[in-house]
Order: C-alpha cells, then structure tokens, then sequence
C-alpha cells in the first residue's frame, strides 16, 4: 500500500474479519456511503494485497491458549470464527498457511511482492 503525501510503501496488520471492513481500508467511507451499492465498489485495488493468515480453529487455540500475557483471550476465538468472512480470489490476496514456519512464509510474502513489481 502506498501512503498518500509520501508515496512510500506501508504494512498495516488488522483483522479485517468481513468483507466490509477490507472494502472500507481499501476505499474509505465511500464503501460505506447510503447511496452506492457495494457491489459496484471494486473489491480490490492494484496498489493493495491482503494476507490471509490461514489456520484451522484448533491450531489457532491452541496456540493461543500457550501464549501468555495477551489482551485476546482464547475463548473469544470462536466469535472471531463465527463472522470470519474468508478473503476471494477477488480481492487481491495472498493466502498464508499458518502451520508453515515463519521464515517460509516471510519469503511467499517477498516472492509475491517482487512479482507484482513485473
């Protein structure tokens, strides 16, 4: 994502759960205004790519669960499942495999980004 006045790039990290949330990051309160349909609202933009950390509810509790001294509980976890709305192919994403090691998915990550500078 490149940052409006200086036109560096820029790392944002959310959750992002729905649809909704990624659309107005992408295009603001546009994305949200009465009088346009959200299906005329581009679902993604060439400047912008989601990752998608992608991992099975067991995993992601029990990784939670082993974790100290962190503001989210693990039995909160099932509400974020409840309304995950999973990211399309549309929508300009790169899904992570979270049982894969962090250093693999770094270098997915650099990999992807250098192929979009093509």
């Amino acid at each position: 994502m490149k940052t409006g006045a200086t036109g560096s790039d820029a790392l944002v990290a959310c959750s992002a759960l729905k649809r909704l949330y990624r659309q107005i990051l992408l295009h603001g309160s546009t994305a949200v205004a009465p009088n346009i349909c959200p299906h005329h609202i581009s679902p993604s933009s060439p400047e912008v790519f989601f990752l998608y950390l992608h991992g099975d509810y067991d995993l992601i509790h029990q990784r939670m669960v082993a974790r100290q001294g962190h503001y989210m509980k693990a039995d909160l976890l099932r509400s974020q499942f409840d309304i995950l709305e999973p990211p399309s192919d549309e929508e300009n994403v790169l899904t992570l495999d979270i049982r894969r090691s962090l250093g693999e998915m770094v270098l997915e990550v650099e990999k992807h980004i250098e192929s979009l500078k093509l």
